[in-house]
């Protein structure tokens, strides 16, 4: 409860997404699209508001020395901001096809998907993880798109593609993330926020 105020607020909006995540899918699974489809445009400007607060909170995190001890600093630094991104690309592509539900509703798991490592970060015992803690706790979250593609096989006889996209974007986003960090720019990313106090 002593932790700054932006702490407190990106934890309600991050909960808060979960809750509007959940609330789209049992309104869209009930048949209420007028319902979906205003929480929808809710949702884009709740999109932005992650968007602003993951890297604030990820900046004050790595400027106080509150990095968690099993994540590299400099890797956590990159990593958040990066993470955000792939997911705010997946929610871009599920809000382009919109109109077509297969595609929409694979995609907004995959989003989703991008955003569940710091939650299974809290379940598995990362003080043992690293030097990969970050990633493993992103591939935990794999388990909703191969449940999806095993389900996919099984009612239609193959995975649909937005799983492969997903996937791939989630692999993309850690290793992309792991070779920033640690190159030049990374250093100098670091650099910058610890030393100037940005």
């Amino acid at each position: 409860f002593n932790s700054p105020v932006i702490i407190h607020l990106h934890a309600f909006a991050f909960m808060a997404w979960v809750g509007i995540t959940l609330m789209q899918t049992w309104l869209a699974a009930s048949g209420n699209l007028l319902m979906h489809q205003r929480l929808g445009v809710i949702s884009i400007a709740w999109v932005i508001l992650l968007l602003i607060l993951g890297p604030l909170v990820t900046i004050a995190t790595v400027q106080t020395g509150r990095t968690p001890f099993f994540f590299q600093p400099q890797h956590f630094l990159i990593a958040n901001p990066v993470s955000l991104l792939g997911f705010a690309g997946l929610f871009a592509a599920a809000l382009a096809l919109r109109r077509q539900a297969d595609w929409h509703k694979r995609l907004q798991v995959g989003a989703f998907t991008m955003l569940m490592g710091p939650g299974f970060g809290r379940l598995l015992p990362m003080p043992f993880l690293p030097p990969y803690a970050f990633e493993i706790a992103g591939l935990v979250g794999l388990i909703f798109p191969v449940v999806g593609m095993l389900r996919d096989w099984r009612v239609h006889g193959r995975p649909h593609p937005a799983w492969l996209w997903s996937i791939v974007v989630l692999l993309a986003v850690m290793l992309l993330a792991r070779v920033i960090a640690f190159s030049p720019a990374g250093e100098s990313i670091y650099d910058l926020v610890t030393s100037s106090g940005v």
